[in-house]
């Protein structure tokens, strides 16, 4: 097939390992259909073809051959990442293995997945390392960017739909000028998330006043099918989506000019609404609902309201 027709899918279309190739026609194929039909998310694509082609690359330069590779080179391997990288990316890193060499047993590449017994590293999170702002400096974010051009309405748009519909950044930059509709009388985003679903949320008004600002001042209310949040040439809209890099930078600078910390990033807004909404009394269970988790226990690892009482009670300890 030709290489300019897998361009457009193929995270990296001209990084076929050396194993697949020399395993033959049939492995070739078979490993690209893993990344063209098997897998649909662009970003599973990506992490997976870094995972994969990592592995490759380690057996290739111990001289391991695709049909030699059994249980004991995975667990070799996985031994060696864990000595290198943090525990969810070695699991990450074996999750790909063994979901690829699944993929090539059934399309009779190999006889049987020398990944599928294989344990990675045991690893429990019962809180997020996400950075969350209180809600005194999420205001002083948003009340910090100007107003009086297309831009500052853009961004300060993009950061109120994060905070207050606790949307992805990825979901939020999917969104199209028709994804922001009427019902009954309030504004509702439709929020494109993972696995091509939608997900649907009542605008929060503050966040309503700043989209009603800026489609006006962008004057694209009327172009229906046209990206939401735009990129930006010599200081105009254009008519291509923002990526989730332009919006990181975006959000870097922002929070610099506010003297906000270093490390808020786009991820920010989502933990700091559902930290904010809970400590006001909201349940895990409606923000699970509108986070559009499949669990709590997801939600819960957003959830810093227990933050705020810890000094509190180490300053009990009296001696």
């Amino acid at each position: 097939m030709a290489d300019s027709l897998l361009a457009p899918i193929l995270p990296y279309p001209t990084a076929l390992p050396a194993l697949i190739s020399h395993a033959g026609d049939s492995a070739r194929k078979r490993y690209l259909e893993f990344f063209t039909a098997s897998i649909r998310n662009k970003g599973t694509r990506q992490a997976y073809s870094h995972a994969v082609n990592r592995f490759f690359c380690w057996c290739q330069e111990h001289g391991i051959a695709l049909e030699d590779i059994e249980p004991i080179v995975v667990a070799t391997y996985v031994e060696w990442m864990t000595l290198h990288y943090s525990a969810p990316t070695v699991k990450l890193h074996l999750a790909a293995i063994r979901m690829l060499f699944d993929f090539l047993v059934t399309g009779h590449i190999i006889a049987t997945n020398p990944a599928a017994s294989v344990r990675g590293p045991k690893h429990v999170v019962k809180k997020g390392k996400t950075p969350v702002l209180t809600a005194a400096e999420a205001r002083l974010l948003l009340d910090s960017i100007e107003t009086d051009t297309v831009i500052g309405l853009r961004d300060r748009a993009l950061v109120g739909v994060m905070i207050y519909s606790f949307a992805r950044v990825s979901a939020t930059l999917g969104m199209n000028v028709e994804d922001i509709y009427l019902q009954g009388r309030r504004m509702w985003f439709r929020l494109h998330e993972k696995g091509g679903k939608y997900h649907e949320v009542p605008a929060h008004h503050n966040a309503e006043a700043y989209i009603d600002a800026y489609l006006l001042a962008a004057g694209i209310r009327e172009l229906r099918k046209s990206p939401l949040f735009r990129t930006v040439a010599a200081g105009i809209l254009t008519e291509r989506r923002m990526h989730r890099i332009d919006a990181l930078r975006m959000i870097k600078r922002r929070a610099r000019a506010a003297g906000l910390p270093d490390n808020t990033c786009c991820h920010t807004f989502r933990a700091t609404g559902i930290t904010a909404y809970l400590s006001n009394e909201g349940t895990l269970e409606r923000a699970m609902q509108i986070a559009a988790h499949e669990s709590a226990r997801t939600t819960k690892l957003y959830d810093r309201t227990c933050d705020e009482v810890s000094l509190d009670e180490i300053e009990r300890i009296r001696i």
